[in-house]
């Protein structure tokens, strides 16, 4: 059924053309769009459901976009659109102007009430020869639903249809909202480290494909990435190298808080990660007195696992740990906080056990949802806390047991680090190699017998062994961070192999105007595009 609330958009929208159209005195202009079908292979993820009408709407220099006033966050969303708009088709589209001569179609972004729209990450799209209207309940569903918009818009203009370029979007309606309620993606920062811009980069391709979170791996045995204003040494010492002995790198809690609120414009929020108590020589070497292997600690520019831990039964070791939670925490105003506590190998594990325990309760302190790795489920704790899946499955079981929720990052299947096969120039293959057809062919749904119900979501995390700039990261994340997005967001029923090689290879163009340096797969038929490294380079 739609509600009232479709019905107000519909009449403001009617009024707002009417009254343009009665103050030029001019007709309606009439284009004769060939037949278009909305489910023409551009969407991913793949919306819930989509029902074509099979006409078309004219994005042009006659369309503006109107969104719900007094609506928190909906103003923002239709600017981030018509920006989005500019930088694809160079159209200048006004949002929420009262006058606009010669207004022949409009974009209206609204906040339903409609309970259809439950989760506040749902929308519906009606798409109409006139209009398009976008409801959700909330600023976040709006913005999932422009990135369908944005996907909808073909690559080049139809200039054959009037005498200005037009944009043909097809018509019909879209009802879509996400499986799973946490959608990430990780990157290692700590082995090697990223740039602020590269951060950002990063980000805007997430949001295209309706990601909701980024993992930020700051801290390792090769680097710690953030500023500790309680600790200094941690980032002047621990932040100056980073894997094969580069100089590393550091954000300082205002850059920090710049990654955090170019993510939240975005919808995205962003997980910090101090891994403990193992992966902890930046931080051992910086201040020794943490230290808990017996050994002197010293800068390390390798990629071996498992040889530090700190004292877990050292109190300076809890204040420490409290003084960086309580800083990061501050400055990071999303739900969750993750411990990492993978692959201590060298910590006993009644000290282990001992150790997580002691920190979870410091996590609930600053009002934080404590995530990590599998190997937290051995320890004593609250079901609030979620356990990160990537090897063990007895390990996930026993925080099942626990009522513990799961994000699901099994390396066999999710690893954006491992290689594609044995040709490829960057990756590992320790757990598998995972081509871009492996990546999509399994269901996080089912995988290891996981309960649906304790499942959070998908995460992909990629690490940083063997890459140290933005062109290796691109080849090893893209296409296959496209592909978890689809797991993430879409059913198990909804999702075909064959279905989706045709809309990723449709995904080109876009990859190549973002100059996303992807990997080429050959499982993918890649549509051509007008761009070019030179012609990117000029924009």
């Amino acid at each position: 059924m739609i509600k009232s609330s479709f019905f107000k958009s519909t009449c403001i929208l009617a009024m707002i053309i009417f009254f343009s159209a009665c103050k030029q005195e001019k007709k309606k202009r009439v284009i004769n769009f060939p037949k278009t079908d909305l489910a023409a292979e551009n969407l991913i993820p793949k919306p819930l459901k989509t029902i074509p009408t099979q006409g078309g709407f004219a994005l042009d220099e006659y369309t503006a976009i109107y969104t719900s006033s007094n609506a928190t966050g909906f103003e923002a969303v239709g600017k981030f659109l018509s920006k989005k708009i500019k930088e694809k088709t160079d159209l200048d589209l006004q949002v929420n102007v009262d006058e606009i001569p010669n207004l022949e179609t409009v974009i209206y972004i609204n906040q339903s009430d409609s309970v259809a729209l439950g989760n506040s990450e749902a929308y519906q799209l009606y798409i109409t020869p006139d209009s398009v209207i976008l409801n959700s309940n909330s600023a976040e569903g709006a913005f999932r639903g422009i990135q369908t918009i944005r996907q909808l818009i073909p690559e080049t203009s139809n200039d054959t249809l009037a005498t200005n370029k037009i944009w043909t979007i097809p018509t019909g309606k879209i009802i879509d909202e996400p499986q799973f309620e946490y959608r990430g993606a990780m990157l290692d920062v700590a082995r090697h480290f990223f740039s602020v811009k590269d951060v950002k980069k990063f980000i805007d391709l997430l949001a295209y494909y309706k990601y909701n979170t980024l993992h930020l791996h700051l801290t390792d045995d090769q680097g710690w990435r953030i500023e500790i204003k309680s600790w200094p040494l941690l980032t002047t010492v621990g932040g100056s190298t980073e894997v094969g002995g580069e100089a590393g790198g550091f954000y300082t809690q205002e850059e920090y808080k710049d990654i955090v609120t170019y993510a939240a414009e975005r919808h995205i929020v962003i997980v910090p990660e101090v891994d403990m108590p193992g992966h902890t020589n930046a931080a051992s070497v910086s201040y020794p007195i943490l230290n808990g292997n017996g050994k002197t600690p010293q800068l390390y520019e390798g990629t071996q696992v498992g040889k530090s831990t700190f004292d877990t039964r050292k109190d300076t070791v809890y204040t420490f740990i409290d003084d960086v939670v309580r800083e990061i925490s501050a400055i990071t105003p999303g739900p969750y906080f993750h411990i990492g506590g993978d692959e201590s190998h060298v910590t006993k594990k009644n000290d282990y056990i001992y150790f997580v325990e002691k920190v979870e309760k410091i996590v609930h302190k600053y009002n934080k949802r404590m995530i990590g790795w599998d190997e937290i489920g051995q320890a004593n704790i609250d079901a609030s806390s979620i356990s990160h899946f990537w090897s063990n499955k007895d390990n996930a079981m026993k925080a099942v047991s626990k009522g513990m929720k799961v994000i699901m990052s099994p390396a066999k299947k999710a690893y954006l680090d491992m290689q594609y096969d044995s040709l490829s120039k960057h990756g590992l293959h320790w757990a598998a190699y995972i081509p871009t057809d492996t990546a999509y062919n399994w269901a996080p749904e089912t995988y290891e017998g996981i309960p649906l119900k304790n499942i959070l979501g998908l995460e992909a995390p990629l690490w940083s062994e063997t890459i140290s700039n933005i062109e290796e990261l691109e080849y090893l994340a893209f296409p296959r961070a496209i592909g978890y997005a689809e797991l993430s967001w879409t059913t198990e029923e909804n999702r075909n192999w064959e279905n989706y090689k045709k809309r990723l290879a449709n995904q080109a163009p876009f990859l190549d105007r973002m100059n996303v340096k992807y990997y080429h797969s050959p499982l993918i038929d890649w549509k051509k595009s007008k761009y070019t490294f030179t012609e990117i380079e000029k924009d």
